[in-house]
């Protein structure tokens, strides 16, 4: 087994990791950092009693964050972990992804 699958393969009967480039690891933390202080703004809003309309445009974007995020690691899992697991004959995947596809359609 090579390392990047050695890399990809179960530390333990229940969990899967994968170990990230330093590249993708950074941009991958910044969105969520960038995600974590809308969080906050929208909470003081808020805790300061900020209108209605105000908060939920807040929360739209936060939410577009997080959707663009989303995007972000589901590419990279595709282009990486999926590949290499139908590379080396491992099928399941497909239906792992599709399981995940669905629950970020929810």
């Amino acid at each position: 087994m090579d390392d990047k699958k050695i890399s990809e393969t179960k530390l333990c009967a229940c969990h899967k990791t994968k170990k990230r480039g330093e590249e993708e690891y950074k941009k991958l933390i910044n969105r969520l950092n960038r995600i974590e202080g809308q969080i906050r703004g929208i909470k003081r809003m808020v805790e300061n009693d900020a209108y209605c309309p105000d908060i939920l445009v807040q929360a739209a974007a936060a939410n577009a964050a997080l959707n663009a995020f989303n995007k972000e690691l589901l590419s990279n899992h595709i282009r990486t972990c999926v590949v290499n697991d139908i590379r080396d004959g491992n099928d399941e995947t497909i239906d792992e992804l599709m399981d995940t596809i669905q629950k970020l359609m929810r």
